[in-house]
């Protein structure tokens, strides 16, 4: 029987193959002009879910200390509650467009002088 880290690995395989198939196709689609004479690419026939990864749980650690038992995974192998919250920017351009952004959601007020 394969271990827990193995099946996500094999499930984020899975998802991974299948965007690869479907960026090839968009990228097709792209291409495809109707002067051209040629029939509109079809779209590609993707793997099948593997069996045995149905039902895998997403196993995160709840804040009760107990594992998450979400069956509903995405593409990094856990459930929507628990995949991973935002790192937030790390360049220096990435941190002025979020300040940029910032002002722009919450202007800078001046304090209203009291008479």
């Amino acid at each position: 029987m394969k271990s827990d880290p193995d099946k996500r690995r094999r499930l984020k395989a899975h998802y991974r193959q299948c965007a690869d198939l479907r960026q090839a196709y968009d990228a097709a689609c792209r291409r495809w002009r109707p002067e051209t004479g040629l029939r509109y690419p079809s779209r590609p026939s993707l793997p099948p879910y593997p069996d045995d990864l149905r039902g895998l749980a997403c196993g995160a650690r709840t804040r009760r200390g107990t594992e998450c038992k979400r069956t509903d995974l995405g593409v990094s192998g856990r459930c929507k509650f628990h995949g991973g919250m935002s790192t937030g920017q790390k360049t220096e351009e990435g941190k002025a467009a979020a300040l940029a952004n910032l002002a722009k959601r919450w202007p800078v007020r001046t304090p209203c002088a009291a008479d």
